[in-house]
């Protein structure tokens, strides 16, 4: 038995010997994918891939010195493979990578990818299924996304800046994430669904051990299939840092869209939707701006200016929760914003609440949503407060905090002031009080 999350909480599941291989390289027990495979060959392997291994070096500017080498060292020092009683048996990698498409279904019949587009009833209007050798798939998949992926052009001063439906680094990461995480030894394939405004991509394999929705920002790389991961980043298709999820955020907060979502995954599966569709041309170029200035943004400043163009007031607690920091690092990134004019604070320390500048909500093309985030001055919160007792005889704090557009802090703080000053008495205690006119 193991233990699970169930629909109704922790619940204990059978354990099925076929599951525990998986489950060891979720834990990291093991490296699926640096196994060898019994009986395979070095003729599973199709010479034409082995070519397609060395354009993508040269492509995608991967370490050059394996151009260098003939095709049996080529598999050696990207062990790929691993000599064996005087000759050279394939891994698991090496036949996702390079095999024969009939080694590939006899040895790794998991090996699966599929590419459709869907209309909004969610009727297929294509549905392509590959089992072909990894760097092929990759690079078919990508014509196909590609083609479909429109494309727009905003002028900024003397530059045209391109604005797609979805970013083609995000979405590159996001694939290359789900071939290097998903599970090998499960059955499923990955699925790569383009609807007309997100992207939906999963990989079959949940988050490893460690890792939550909590904290996929900040984990440092913990890839499920190490072997395959470290041919990729030699070849040159991911990063030698290994932080593929950065780049899956940025895509989209360059363009002012929502944040990644994952969370519909659980722990069988990993599932990501990025919004696509219309970007918010205000928000990319002035992204765009700060970075030929010289003034790049940084991903946790990307993600707290992009929750306030969409909720427009947060609270530092909430801003440590998104970029998945502790408070007073929060609190750091949120005064580089302030020093740099781009958000303003408001109210005391406790409850303190911040929103975008009027310098930066006229940039975006939003003049108006300054006054409305900014909410009422001192002068005008007293006096509706003062109005309100008039008509109603009394106020709680829960009212005037909606009243005023305040949290609970912070209409405690101004009711509080008015009692000092004389303007109100407090009548009754804890969840009884309310404030009358003296």
């Amino acid at each position: 038995m193991r233990r699970v999350s169930g629909l109704h909480g922790p619940e204990c599941q059978p354990f099925y010997p076929y599951e525990h291989l998986g489950r060891r390289s979720d834990l990291g027990l093991i490296d699926y994918s640096s196994q060898t495979l019994e009986n395979a060959l070095f003729s599973d392997i199709d010479p034409i891939e082995i070519e397609r291994l060395k354009q993508t070096i040269e492509r995608k500017h991967g370490e050059q010195i394996l151009l260098k080498l003939d095709e049996y060292e080529l598999l050696q020092a990207l062990q790929l493979a691993e000599s064996q009683k005087n000759k050279l048996v394939p891994n698991i990698t090496c036949i996702v990578l390079l095999g024969r498409e009939e080694s590939i279904k006899r040895f790794l019949p998991t090996h699966e990818l599929t590419f459709q587009v869907l209309d909004n009833q969610g009727n297929v209007l294509l549905n392509d299924w590959f089992q072909f050798p990894l760097l092929k798939t990759l690079e078919i998949i990508e014509e196909r996304f590609n083609s479909r992926n429109q494309e727009k052009e905003v002028q900024i001063g003397l530059f045209r800046f391109p604005t797609p439906d979805y970013s083609p680094v995000a979405f590159r990461e996001a694939l290359n994430n789900a071939v290097l995480h998903r599970d090998y030894s499960r059955k499923g394939p990955i699925y790569i669904q383009l609807y007309p405004d997100y992207l939906f991509i999963s990989n079959p394999g949940g988050f490893l051990e460690g890792i939550t929705l909590d904290n996929i920002l900040v984990h440092e790389p913990k890839p499920r299939n190490p072997r395959m991961a470290s041919v990729f980043r030699r070849i040159g298709l991911v990063e030698t840092t290994g932080r593929g999820i950065d780049k899956i955020y940025l895509g989209q907060l360059w363009y002012g869209r929502p944040l990644p979502d994952y969370t519909q995954s659980d722990s069988n599966t990993v599932r990501l939707i990025l919004k696509g569709g219309k970007a918010n041309l205000n928000f990319a170029s002035f992204v765009y701006e700060q970075d030929k200035q010289g003034k790049t943004l940084s991903l946790d400043e990307l993600i707290i200016l992009n929750h306030l163009h969409y909720e427009r007031r947060v609270e530092i607690g909430i801003i440590a929760k998104i970029i998945q920091r502790s408070e007073s690092y929060a609190r750091s990134v949120i005064e580089r914003l302030v020093e740099r004019g781009l958000i303003k604070g408001k109210g005391e320390k406790r409850g303190r609440v911040y929103h975008l500048s009027a310098f930066l909500y006229r940039r975006l093309g939003d003049a108006t949503g300054y006054v409305d985030t900014h909410g009422f001055d001192r002068v005008r919160q007293e006096a509706m407060i003062l109005q309100y007792i008039e008509g109603h005889g009394r106020i709680t704090r829960r009212i005037a905090s909606d009243l005023c557009n305040l949290t609970k802090d912070q209409s405690s703080h101004l009711l509080r002031r008015m009692v000092k000053e004389k303007k109100l008495k407090l009548v009754g205690d804890r969840k009884g009080a309310f404030y009358e006119l003296l």
